[in-house]
């Protein structure tokens, strides 16, 4: 399903509280635009609060004269204009205080939750998800503004809050339902009955409280959402030129003002609430700040005073999300496990995960971005993230109580705490545990270490332990590396993603890795999954699994391009690609594919070379798909008859084919992968069978080609006297090449025999042979003219070579051939043209790869009325069917979750459309067309031209369902009417409409026969 459209953002700012995480977070908001959950187009800036303790208003004026001041320049001003902001959408996101429990912050903490739709895999942090929902829930629908929203809170939004910004001027706080209980400790609002926020309550009273409860009894709780219209921004963004206001900004600081301290909610906001005196608004004490003295509370009383003159006319109003939520981050670690755990859950929730062991993960708990590997056990309801474990044995990591820890190691609490410290502040967070200075000696991982096996150390540890200077987790976290962290977590991330894309290859599951390609190309590593790849290329016995791992690398290329190298589908032969293609043809995957990667290395300088080296490997894929589909031959078989004479011709005929439903899972690898179920229909075209062939013995030791029309003499002639003559036989393009691979495949001649093509004729068969393809359809037709007429061919030409092929073996004679070919393709074709009447054509989830046919048995009569409202319009578009195949391959391997769905959907479908048939019910049938064309467009978008498309408009009234003829893109199109005999009025229908192009309507009846064999006397050939 597409992302419904967004907020096309101007501008988003993190704020953060210290200098050097700028560089950190800005690369963040980098990586989540390359990621595309931030347009192309925004301007993404992270900016240091002016000062450590500035407040939550602060920042959001810091951030809003930050925006100002870019987009000023950016529109050609040399000054600060408020002009800029009066088509701006500016997202202001303020990372915060420190959190225990995140090294980077509450915006960083990861949350045990996977977005299947993502563009590309990444683990989802608090920050992500508040993106998504600024973006997709909150902000659509909103006007030119300031969103403000605090990173220190979980939300949930439902995909249409139900917020009206109709006639909206002033500011907007966002609220979500919560218990008077919770309230207590957190603010709520006060609101009229028109939505104007009254006052805002932080720890209120009992009866304070109760004025804000709803009729359902629960309370609006302030969230750290906010937005300001262009009005109320410029109001507010020009108090940063005001003292004491100035200070809230870099600028005031730089100019030397005294730093100050804003709240957004109880000093900026506060101000507009109506029942809010000027009074009680001046002596009012901002609850980020705390308790001060009188020169403090003086200066504060300044800046709101300024505040007050700016920004009192402003109406403020509550929008209310009654069925959202929001959960604030304590820094209670019973509440913050609770928040990211699963209580009622059987199991444990993984995400961007791999572990050996799940069964060892206790109920409720959560694993996010890990490796686990080995018999790693987690108790229920824990928390684990961003950890890579080798469990072997029994051994435990720190997993004791403080008690344990202590006659284990010979630590004593006076070691960790001061002997003030109150018991319930005696917790790991304030414990001095870990050494960061020594006297005498560096420090290194050994002096923590030691506390697995204190006995071992024999005491010294502890004394070294004991003389170093220790700090708590508490005193480490603002000296903290965030970029080292994010390093290594991203780091831990692919680590456990190669593990990934291992497993689902050699499970062959139909999840898809091309989020994880993205990932590893657009955070700049994708050698390491390019090496993965090859070592599961490289060592599976299962040609399927080695296949889908070179599409995967294919994949890995064309991404790697980012659409500046050309198509991907295009020629595949470069001859610097021979010899690993030469590997893979003798069945050495392993010296293939390693040959295959180093010539690689020398395509990836730029991006064109980078999409012709993913033509190849998707070359070097077909190449497993064929011998795959190889397997065919083992249920191909001849019998001996009588061997015609010189000049005797037998001549082969066939009428074409419609697919009814179930086309596209007949193709490799999706027939022998999924496994395939096609219904189709064997038709005459105007009362005519349109596809055929002959062959005859010739004195001549030469084969004789002809392709083209019935009339022979308009055929065009090809003449073979050598070997080097048929040579091209698996170009497909190339002249007279399918009746050349027909010969070949036949077993009438080896191309790699030493023997001259002569002498191999002339002690076989005493002589050559002539052998004319012919079809009355139009090239491109979607009829399955190709796959017929390569049946007609093997048919005519094992006739004339004295065998009998019966049409079981013929369909899977023909898989065989269209692989010697290479122009791939499915059964569907012939089992539609070689077998009579209606049918389904089914293959299983394995190799070797075999069709199996079953006629469809209809109530008596029904053929007729079947003919009487089937019509075949030829819509006057060549289709290009090649290209939509490699598509649709591509997309199968890849395994996107709509192409899967939609493959499991074909084959179900053609089950239900047999029934139908079964039933003789116009429209059941009519109603499997349609969505059968759907299911067509799905698998291979760009199947549908807008002629086409118009076309099938105006027929829509006078039809059961209609559909384009295999693949789409053009060819015929059919339609099942309404009434019967209608050809006459739709060609009226049509010829109302403009521009169609040179369409043409055609009568189309069922065909009894199937393939038909018959030996003609001899006549001459011109």
């Amino acid at each position: 399903m597409a992302q419904p459209k967004g907020v096309d953002w101007t501008v988003i700012i993190l704020t953060c509280q210290y200098k050097d995480s700028v560089e950190v977070f800005q690369r963040e908001l980098e990586v989540r635009q390359k990621r595309e959950q931030i347009p192309a187009g925004t301007l993404v800036l992270a900016v240091e609060d002016p000062e450590t303790r500035v407040g939550s208003g602060g920042a959001t004026l810091n951030a809003l004269l930050v925006a100002a001041e870019h987009l000023s320049a950016r529109a050609g001003f040399t000054v600060i204009t408020s002009d800029v902001l009066h088509s701006a959408r500016i997202l202001i996101l303020h990372m915060g205080r420190d959190f225990p429990f995140d090294d980077c912050g509450r915006a960083f903490t990861c949350l045990p939750v996977e977005n299947p739709q993502a563009p590309v895999e990444a683990v989802v942090c608090n920050l992500d998800c508040l993106l998504d929902i600024m973006s997709y829930r909150l902000g659509p629908g909103s006007p030119p503004g300031v969103w403000v929203c605090s990173t220190d809170m979980l939300l949930s939004v439902p995909p249409n809050p139900g917020i009206s910004w109709d006639g909206f001027r002033g500011a907007r706080v966002i609220a979500f339902p919560g218990t008077t209980a919770y309230a207590r400790n957190h603010g709520v609002y006060l609101t009229d009955s028109q939505g104007f926020v009254l006052d805002i309550y932080y720890q209120g009273t009992e009866a304070d409280i109760q004025q804000c409860a709803r009729p359902d009894g629960r309370v609006p709780l302030v969230s750290g959402v906010a937005f300001f219209s262009v009005e109320t921004a410029e109001h507010l963004l020009a108090t940063h030129v005001s003292p004491p206001l100035d200070a809230c900004t870099y600028m005031g600081l730089d100019s030397g003002a005294r730093p100050v301290q804003l709240s957004l909610f109880f000093d900026i906001l506060l101000c507009m609430a109506r029942n809010v005196s000027r009074e009680d608004f001046l002596v009012g004490w901002p609850l980020e700040v705390g308790q001060g003295d009188a020169d403090v509370a003086g200066y504060l009383q300044g800046a709101r005073a300024k505040l007050w003159r700016e920004l009192r006319d402003q109406p403020l109003t509550m929008a209310y999300v009654p069925d959202g939520s929001y959960n604030y981050l304590t820094s209670s670690a019973s509440e913050f496990l609770h928040s990211l755990t699963f209580p009622e859950a059987p199991g444990a929730q993984v995400v961007h995960s791999q572990v050996e062991e799940p069964q060892l993960l206790g109920a409720g708990s959560s694993v996010v971005s890990c490796l686990l590997q080995g018999s790693v056990r987690l108790d229920p309801g824990s928390v684990l993230q961003h950890c890579h474990l080798q469990r072997r044995g029994t051994g435990t990591y720190l997993n004791m109580s403080w008690s344990e820890f202590f006659q284990k190691t010979g630590i004593r609490n006076w070691d960790l705490w001061d002997p003030d410290t109150p018991p319930v502040e005696r917790c790991l967070l304030s414990a001095r545990l870990f050494p960061v200075l020594h006297p005498s000696r560096a420090l290194g991982p050994r002096d923590m270490l030691w506390m697995l096996d204190p006995q071992e150390e024999g005491g010294e540890a502890l004394w070294a332990w004991r003389a170093s200077w220790r700090l708590s987790w508490e005193q480490l976290q603002p000296c903290l590396d965030r970029a080292a962290t994010l390093a290594s977590r991203r780091d831990l991330f692919f680590r456990q993603a190669l593990h990934k894309a291992r497993h689902v290859l050699e499970a062959q599951q139909d999840l898809s890795l091309r989020p994880l390609i993205w990932a590893a190309v657009r955070e700049g590593c994708p050698g390491p999954l390019l090496a993965t790849l090859d070592q599961v290329a490289a060592g599976t016995g299962d040609p399927g699994v080695a296949a889908r791992a070179l599409a995967c690398v294919a994949d890995v290329l064309g991404c790697w391009a980012e659409g500046r190298g050309g198509l991907r589908s295009g020629p595949a032969a470069n001859p610097e690609w021979i010899r690993p293609f030469s590997y893979l043809e003798c069945g050495d995957l392993a010296r293939g594919v390693e040959a295959l990667a180093q010539e690689r290395d020398k395509w990836l300088s730029r991006p064109a070379l980078l999409v012709r080296a993913a033509r190849h490997y998707e070359g070097a894929g077909q190449i497993l798909v064929r011998q795959a589909v190889m397997s065919a031959q083992h249920f191909v078989s001849t019998e001996p008859v009588e061997l015609p004479a010189p000049g005797e011709w037998v001549v082969a005929e066939c009428p074409a084919r419609v697919d009814f439903s179930g086309g596209w899972s007949d193709t490799p690898p999706l027939a022998y992968e999924l496994g395939g179920a096609v219904v189709g229909l064997a038709v005459r075209v105007d009362g005519r069978r349109p596809i055929g062939a002959r062959a005859r013995r010739i004195l001549e030791p030469d084969l004789w080609l002809a392709v083209g029309p019935r009339q022979d003499e308009m055929a065009m002639k090809i003449v073979c006297r050598s070997l080097d003559d048929l040579q091209d036989y698996c170009q497909p393009h190339a002249p007279g090449a399918l009746l050349k691979a027909a010969f070949i495949c036949a077993g009438i001649v080896s191309v790699h025999s030493k023997l001259p093509l002569s002498e191999q004729l002339m002690s076989t068969f005493g002589g050559g042979f002539e052998l004319h393809t012919w079809s009355e359809l139009p090239h491109g037709s979607g009829l399955g003219t190709s796959s017929i007429l390569a049946g007609t061919a093997l048919a005519a030409l094992q006739r004339a070579a004295g065998r009998m092929m019966d049409t079981e073996a013929l369909i899977h004679a023909v898989l065989h051939l269209e692989q010697v070919l290479t122009t791939g393709g499915g059964w569907q074709d012939q089992v539609g043209g070689l077998m009579p009447g209606i049918k389904v054509g089914r293959s299983r989830a394995q190799l070797p790869l075999k069709v199996e046919v079953e006629e469809i048995t209809v109530p008596e009569g029904f053929v007729q009325i079947l003919n009487d409202h089937l019509l075949l319009v030829y819509t006057g578009k060549t289709r290009l069917a090649r290209n939509l195949l490699q598509d649709v391959l591509r997309s199968w391997y890849a395994r996107l979750p709509a192409v899967v769905q939609n493959a499991y959907s074909l084959v179900r479908h053609a089950e239900q459309c047999v029934e139908a048939f079964r039933q003789g019910s116009l429209p059941l049938l009519g109603q499997c067309l349609t969505l059968y064309w759907e299911q067509k467009k799905l698998m291979a978008p760009g199947s549908e031209p807008l002629a086409v498309r118009r076309m099938m408009d105006v027929l829509a009234p006078h039809v059961h369902g209609q559909s384009l003829a295999g693949a789409g893109g053009g060819g015929f199109l059919y339609l099942l009417t309404k009434e019967a005999r209608q050809k006459e009025a739709v060609e009226a229908v049509l010829a109302k409409t403009e521009g169609l192009g040179n369409y043409s309507v055609h009568l189309v009846e069922v065909d009894t026969q199937g393939l038909s064999l018959h030996l003609l006397g001899s006549e001459t050939s011109t």
